[in-house]
């Protein structure tokens, strides 16, 4: 489809989510996400249904968002790769408990946890609608964009 060649051809910001549900833990490599208001400040994040994390954060309440950078392609390779229906992949990175108790990835000094307000099914990925609450110790640190991981093979099927 040739929309799906135009957006392609985009370079969209890659974050990486991460959250519990209190027993389990997940995170991917997520590009579909975005800012949609200022005041109050929110933030949308969608999910692959098919994913792992996606099931996991269908129990939470809060959700890490994580903006890496160039020198966290290794954490973008690990959280876009594998999939956590068939790998730990906390044990396979450094981590900490932050505010929520959700997981935040210590090597990646860019992030805010916020609260879910809504989700929204939009197909084959559900919205989820976020109001952040606690920000990382960094920002404009730059961001890993589309283009420098689009020739990751997913861990699972996007869609």
């Amino acid at each position: 489809m040739r929309f799906n060649e135009l957006m392609g051809g985009l370079d969209y910001p890659m974050f990486i989510v991460t959250v519990t549900d209190g027993d389990q833990l997940a995170g991917c490599l997520v590009g579909f996400a975005a800012q949609c208001s200022i005041e109050p400040a929110r933030f949308m994040v969608w999910l692959s249904k098919k994913n792992h994390t996606y099931q996991v954060a269908s129990a939470a309440e809060v959700l890490a968002v994580h903006v890496p950078t160039q020198a966290n392609l290794d954490l973008a390779t690990l959280f876009g790769t594998r999939t956590g229906f068939d790998v730990d992949k906390f044990d396979r990175c450094a981590w900490r408990t932050g505010p929520g108790g959700v997981p935040v990835l210590t090597d990646c000094q860019q992030w805010f946890t916020g609260r879910v307000l809504s989700r929204f099914d939009t197909g084959d990925h559900e919205g989820l609608l976020l109001a952040p609450d606690a920000v990382g110790p960094a920002t404009g640190l730059g961001q890993l964009g589309f283009q420098q991981v689009k020739h990751l093979d997913a861990g699972n099927e996007a869609g």
